[in-house]
């Protein structure tokens, strides 16, 4: 291994062998090399995932809008949207029926008396709390509760005995099928939806679909309250008002009291706030979005194991080009002049020098990179007085280029003396 005459030529380490790993000395105080990471650099690198969540951020922008303009004002009284129940409450003010909307637990438990119906519109979104605090009050307060489309959550606190099922109804219009005066009167309506089932036997099942109805009504076992359980909201949209019976069954079941009050179950309940302080950070994180997490886990596992690397024997493979050594240690040379990696091409020059010179001395190639074994094998070979192998095979990295030039000359005459001697 001769090192090129000229100060400009790079370095030229001896070819790489299986067991040359460069050894990296300790990091010099240069200055930053072309391989730091620079703004320009990282941003090359990373402009990938900012795009991905860049669009995915858009995506759910796009999504919540669309969603939230769908369901603006639902089954609000005050809403003129077709999702709202604005014209129940017109129809029914029309009939001397008052409506009042509440927003908090404890104003819907004040409400309950018998003269008021309370019609809970969103059930499943209040708490345990809220719904064992919210059926103590109505119980006995001899008013109707009306639930709309409460499921497996809250159906069993509201309304005890009922069950809801859990596959809904596949049909949206029904006959009303029952002796309750409310729904012979009115007839067909758009009654699909939950489906429930009790074993009460006071309890008046109406719009059936496969044996199970989606409305229920329960008198109270005390009084002369009741409670009316409603599988689907859709007689009470502004849209779905003029079809079939739904204005007569809505009219009839909201108005059987002068007063109505239309509870819309909010966040800023304080009872809702001091429950969800309770409750911990997956407590608060839909169902859907946890399965679909798993999912995703699975599918990252899946592809992971197909990407993996497989372990086993080398298989020898058929290059696409034949490269010449003299080429890759010339590459690899500029590469390193490139970056001005001095510290990196001396290590390997060195790392290379003491693979080829310790088997001369009767080194071990696992003690090849120990100073305190090489050494002093090394020193019984070398006749050239004043020569120090230690500075030469682990000494600092050079300062310069022509440091760099030098030290290659020098390990090359070590390892000619070494071989010669």
């Amino acid at each position: 291994m001769t090192g090129p005459t000229p100060a400009a030529e790079p370095p030229r380490p001896a070819p790489p062998t299986a067991t040359e790993q460069p050894q990296p000395d300790p990091p010099s105080s240069a200055a930053p090399t072309s391989l730091s990471l620079t703004p320009r650099r990282l941003w090359t690198r990373s402009r990938g995932i900012v795009l991905a969540l860049v669009v995915l951020l858009a995506a759910a922008v796009v999504i919540a809008a669309v969603r939230s303009g769908a369901q603006h004002g639902r089954l609000d009284p005050r809403s003129a949207d077709s999702h709202g129940s604005r014209a129940v409450a017109e129809l029914l003010a029309d009939r001397g029926v008052s409506t009042r909307v509440v927003t908090s637990t404890e104003e819907a438990r004040s409400a309950a008396g018998p003269d008021t119906t309370l019609l809970v519109a969103n059930p499943d979104v209040l708490t345990d709390r809220q719904r064992s605090g919210l059926h103590a009050s109505t119980e006995d307060s001899g008013g109707r509760t009306v639930l709309v489309a409460p499921g497996t959550p809250s159906i069993g606190t509201l309304a005890p005995g009922v069950t809801a099922d859990a596959t809904t109804s596949t049909d949206s219009t029904l006959p009303a099928g029952c002796p309750l005066p409310e729904a012979r009167r009115a007839g067909t309506a758009d009654m699909g939806g939950i489906r429930y089932d009790t074993l009460a036997p006071d309890a008046e099942a109406c719009y059936l679909s496969d044996g199970l109805p989606s409305l229920l009504h329960l008198p109270a076992p005390r009084g002369k309250g009741d409670t009316v359980v409603l599988g689907a909201p859709d007689i009470l949209y502004n849209d779905r008002l003029d079809e079939h019976g739904n204005a007569s069954l809505a009219l009839q079941l909201l108005g059987s009291r002068p007063h109505l009050v239309w509870y819309l179950p909010s966040l800023s309940d304080d009872a809702a706030a001091t429950d969800s302080e309770r409750r911990g950070f997956f407590d608060l994180i839909p169902s859907g979005w946890l399965w679909g997490t798993l999912q995703l886990f699975i599918a990252a596992a899946l592809a992971a194991l197909w990407r993996a690397r497989r372990f086993g024997p080398l298989v020898a493979e058929r290059l696409p080009v034949a490269i010449r050594a003299s080429e890759a240690v010339e590459g690899r040379a500029r590469l390193y002049r490139k970056a001005n990696a001095r510290d990196r091409a001396a290590a390997a020059l060195r790392t290379a020098a003491r693979d080829r010179v310790a088997p001369l001395v009767g080194v071990s190639p696992a003690q090849a990179h120990a100073p305190e074994t090489l050494i002093p094998a090394l020193a019984t070979r070398l006749r050239t007085p004043g020569q120090d192998p230690h500075s030469l095979l682990f000494g600092p990295p050079p300062g310069n280029d022509a440091a760099l030039i030098a030290l290659a000359d020098q390990l090359d005459a070590l390892e000619s003396e070494v071989r010669h001697s």
